[in-house]
C-alpha cells in the first residue's frame, strides 16, 4: 500500500546509519508518512557484511534502533530518544547490495519514556527484522556536544525524495 510522504527527517554528518559524510554508512533516509508511521529508506553494501551476501545482525538492530527511536520526533520534534531497551527478532537474512526499506511507529508516550515497534523490510516486502524498543526522552543538549544541531545535524533537499512509500 502507498502512503503519501507529510515530512523528510533530518539527516547527520557522521552517523553510521544515516551519516552524509561517514563512507561505511547505509545512507538512510527518514520520512513521515500520512498514517502517523516514520519509514526509511537505505541501501546495503558488500562492506556491510556478516557472511558472504548478508548484512550484519549489527547494523539491522542499528537502523531498527535509530528508526523506532525517531518516532517521537513525530508527535515531539525537539524531543530524541535515548536507548533504554532493544529488542530483536531476526526472521529472515538480510542481503547485502540491496534496496530496503523499514517501518516503525510508536506504541506507548509518557512524560520521559516511549516505547516503539519497527521492522525491516525486504524488496519484497516481507519482514526480515522486528524489533521493540524503549526511549528516554532527551534534548539534543544534553546528549551531543557543541555544536551539533548546527553543524552537523541538517535536512537533505534532494531531487529523488519520494512523494509516496509504499510499504
Amino acid at each position: 500500500m502507498n502512503y503519501k510522504v507529510t515530512k523528510k527527517q533530518n539527516n547527520s554528518a557522521r552517523c553510521v546509519v544515516c551519516g552524509t559524510k561517514n563512507k561505511f554508512s547505509l545512507n538512510t533516509r527518514f520520512y513521515e508518512t500520512e498514517n502517523g508511521q516514520l519509514t526509511c529508506t537505505f541501501r546495503t553494501e558488500d562492506w556491510h557484511q556478516s557472511y558472504p551476501g548478508r548484512t550484519h545482525g549489527g547494523l539491522s538492530a542499528a537502523v531498527l534502533d535509530e528508526l523506532i527511536g525517531r518516532t517521537v520526533c513525530i508527535e515531539e520534534p525537539d524531543c530524541w530518544g535515548v536507548t533504554v531497551e532493544l529488542t530483536l527478532k531476526y526472521k529472515k537474512p538480510v542481503p547485502t547490495e540491496a534496496n530496503l526499506k523499514g517501518v516503525a511507529h510508536m506504541t506507548r508516550n509518557t512524560r520521559k519514556i516511549f516505547e516503539g515497534e519497527g521492522q525491516i523490510l525486504l524488496p519484497d516486502g516481507s519482514v526480515a527484522v522486528e524489533a521493540w524498543g524503549k526511549y528516554m526522552k532527551m534534548p539534543v543538549n544534553q546528549i551531543a556536544e557543541g555544536d551539533f544541531v548546527h553543524s552537523e545535524w541538517y535536512l537533505l533537499d534532494e531531487e529523488n525524495d519520494p512523494a509516496e512509500i509504499d510499504l
